[in-house]
């Protein structure tokens, strides 16, 4: 008994008609008729009883039926079982975030991935959360990290929480203590402070700004429009301060002074965000595992 066999019986016995059911599994009729004629031969009984424009099932074919249903489900989830297998010694995974994720949270679990899946490519796209919510819309991404709440409504993502993140001042060593020289600065602080300030798009620009204005002020940039790295560098070069992710500080090594905001400070909540009706691939719900559980 031959697996294209049951296909053959099972859409004949569907459609009822043996031209119907030759078209519907992509194969000649007369080819189809004779791996039908042999199925019956080897199992000693006729599967259908024949007349002209009326097909119907014998007794030996209504007790084959859900038999060969059930054989032909398993062999598709048996074949979507190893392609899930393979996915993870190859394939890609389109992963968007942040940049001050990119150089933050992501680093240690991409090598944690990269070291237990190496055949998989990791393709890495950087932007705001509106661009990134966008581009998982379109199907471009299949998984992102994203700023909640997210800029636009999104009914079409399903969103995680992953973590929530405190926002520190940065500034050059050389350079006095912002705010009034304390362990701490308050947000009022930052309106006697020159900000080296993040390009349009960037919610860590919207969230300062925001803060900034609800305390009644208007932020002062000194420098604006920088890339995460180009902050960084225009803060230790003593052009100004500004407020960027713990973690972000954390791993900038040296040449920079960091700073607490105090309470009750800015945060920022993380989420992993993938399309609500496409199930991600197997690698990138591997990666989606790895990052929940860091």
């Amino acid at each position: 008994m031959q697996f294209q066999q049951l296909q053959y019986f099972v859409a004949v016995a569907e459609t009822r008609h043996f031209t119907r059911a030759a078209e519907l599994v992509h194969v000649a009729q007369p080819s189809l008729s004779q791996q039908i004629r042999a199925l019956e031969r080897e199992l000693g009984a006729d599967l259908f009883l024949r007349a002209r424009g009326n097909i119907t099932l014998t007794d030996a074919g209504e007790a084959l039926l859900p038999l060969a249903r059930r054989i032909l489900a398993d062999m598709d989830t048996a074949r979507h079982e190893v392609q899930e297998l393979v996915q993870l010694r190859r394939g890609r995974v389109r992963l968007g975030a942040t940049p001050s994720l990119c150089t933050g949270l992501l680093p240690d679990v991409l090598r944690a991935f990269h070291d237990r899946y190496p055949g998989i490519r990791l393709l890495i796209e950087e932007g705001g959360s509106h661009d990134l919510v966008r581009e998982l819309a379109r199907g471009a991404l299949d998984l992102a990290l994203v700023v909640l709440p997210l800029p636009t409504p999104a009914p079409a993502l399903t969103t995680v929480e992953l973590l929530r993140e405190d926002l520190v001042v940065v500034s050059s060593p050389e350079a006095p203590v912002p705010g009034r020289g304390g362990r701490a600065v308050e947000i009022p602080d930052l309106e006697g402070e020159r900000l080296v300030m993040f390009r349009h798009g960037y919610d860590l620009r919207e969230l300062t700004v925001a803060a900034c204005r609800s305390a009644g002020f208007e932020p002062d940039f000194a420098v604006e429009g920088g890339e995460m790295d180009a902050v960084l560098g225009f803060v230790r070069a003593g052009l100004g301060v500004a407020v960027v992710p713990r973690m972000v500080a954390a791993r900038a090594g040296r040449g920079l002074r960091v700073t607490p905001l105090a309470r009750p400070g800015l945060h920022r909540t993380i989420a992993l965000a993938h399309r609500s009706d496409v199930a991600p691939p197997r690698a990138a719900r591997e990666l989606q595992r790895m990052l929940l559980e860091r």
